[in-house]
């Protein structure tokens, strides 16, 4: 058997459910083995082929979407509500998720695994490769970063692709200077602020309130063109803007309350947004 291998194929960005950690914002380097005889090209694959059609089924059917383990105990979900879910968190409170079809992927497991979506991403290539390709392997991988960084969710309802779904998410790094200076007490500071966290904006809220047991919710709701969205999680779990969560408003928010901190310095913060991507903000 011949073999292809392409490496850094694609970034897969998209945020799953966790019973502890609640909403995970993640970003996932693919890496793709082809296995197979020569076709008369005398190749397994043409190489011009692998992002027109393997790429473009990873992203359909992870990027950008919410991935549900279908196998957890704590998921609360009925066929008159298909669209609708509560996920129920080991510490006892809940998030609620409401969308179209094609912002979630459902995932045979009890946990979101590089494994696991690579299994299902397998299953979904092989339905689409032409026949002399007999062998598919899918490896996820996180980028390696030097430094801190932080995962979080959010939703664009501005944004007319993709981005617009209310629960997708980002694995990423952060750099702030201060007057020229690399300063990772504050790029730390900010990674544990947001570790796992959904950065929403005040004008989706809709509701707020306090459970029984004293845990205060808040609801975002909001139409977009590709249909309706929900999202109600523990205030707690929440960090609020006053502006849409685009990475170039971050980049300004944290600039700005950096700068108020310190009003004598220069402050730099390069925000990413997943892998190879983000903005900058001066300050």
């Amino acid at each position: 058997m011949n073999h292809l291998f392409v490496d850094n194929l694609t970034v897969i960005d998209f945020a799953y459910l966790d019973a502890s950690r609640g909403l995970v914002g993640e970003s996932w380097i693919v890496d793709v083995v082809l296995g197979g005889e020569l076709d008369d090209q005398g190749m397994v694959f043409d190489f011009s082929n692998v992002k027109r059609t393997i790429k473009r089924v990873i992203d359909e059917l992870v990027d950008h979407r919410l991935v549900i383990p279908r196998g957890y105990s704590g998921l609360e979900w009925n066929e008159d509500e298909p669209h609708r879910f509560i996920w129920h968190l080991q510490d006892g409170t809940h998030i609620l998720h409401q969308s179209p079809d094609e912002a979630v992927v459902w995932l045979s497991s009890e946990r979101v695994v590089p494994s696991a979506v690579a299994t299902l991403l397998e299953h979904e290539l092989r339905t689409v490769l032409p026949a002399n390709v007999m062998d598919v392997e899918i490896s996820l991988r996180e980028d390696v970063i030097e430094g801190a960084y932080y995962h979080y969710v959010h939703g664009l309802k501005k944004h007319l692709g993709n981005c617009q779904r209310i629960a997708h998410g980002h694995r990423s790094p952060i750099r702030i200077d201060r007057n020229g200076q690399r300063d990772r007490d504050l790029e730390n500071r900010w990674a544990k602020l947001w570790q796992d966290i959904y950065v929403g904006s005040g004008e989706d809220v809709t509701r707020r309130w306090v459970a029984g047991d004293g845990t205060a919710y808040v609801t975002f709701e909001y139409e977009a063109n590709q249909g309706e969205f929900a999202l109600t999680l523990p205030a707690s779990r929440v960090y609020m803007l006053d502006s849409d969560t685009t990475v170039e408003l971050i980049a300004a928010h944290i600039a700005e309350r950096l700068k108020s901190e310190f009003p004598g310095d220069t402050i730099r913060v390069k925000a990413y947004e997943g892998v190879g991507k983000g903005a900058i903000a001066s300050r």
